[in-house]
């Protein structure tokens, strides 16, 4: 079991120093605590990442601070949360600050772009990460059937996200899995 200070750590480096968004930093998260580290399993890591999902505000510090909870109760969840926070916040106060002298320089303006296209990739590589281990031979129709539902009723009717996530619960318990 971790210590409060390794947690700590880990939320300070890795939850502010991945460049990407929350997305991003969840998946290189996830490498650090359930493959590197083997803090907690996949399910565990599952869990926290849906219920981040469902909760308002920022998802990665919602994520964060479930999984310092799975850790060390109310004191790995402060730990997790206060270190995947103040060092990020001060980053972007002093980032923000710089780029409001620059910002009608034109190679800021293209490192800008290039930013945001590297940002949809490694988003998806995110989903990929989160998806792989229930794309199993035997599983690949259903978690395909409910990704694609999940991003019509999301794209094309218009459900919230939460809204989505709920209804793909809902399917995903009905739906029957194959056995291994």
């Amino acid at each position: 079991m971790p210590t409060l200070i390794s947690i700590a750590r880990v939320f300070v480096l890795f939850g502010n120093l991945t460049l990407g968004g929350g997305s991003a930093t969840i998946a290189v998260l996830h490498r650090e605590i359930v493959d590197r580290r083997k803090w907690v399993s996949e399910d565990w890591f599952a869990l926290c990442f849906a219920l981040s999902r469902l909760t308002p505000g920022t998802n990665l510090l919602a994520f964060s601070t479930g999984i310092g909870w799975a850790l060390k109760g109310w004191a790995g969840a402060l730990v997790s949360l206060l270190a995947s926070s103040i060092p990020c916040a001060l980053i972007v106060i002093s980032v923000t600050a710089a780029f409001t002298v620059i910002q009608t320089n034109s190679m800021a303006q293209a490192a800008m772009h290039g930013a945001v296209a590297a940002a949809v990739s490694i988003t998806v590589k995110t989903c990929w990460t989160l998806a792989k281990p229930h794309y199993k031979t035997g599983q690949r129709l259903r978690s395909v059937l409910i990704a694609t539902v999940a991003l019509v009723l999301h794209l094309a009717v218009g459900l919230s996200a939460v809204q989505v996530l709920l209804i793909a619960a809902v399917v995903g318990f009905a739906l029957p899995r194959a056995t291994p």
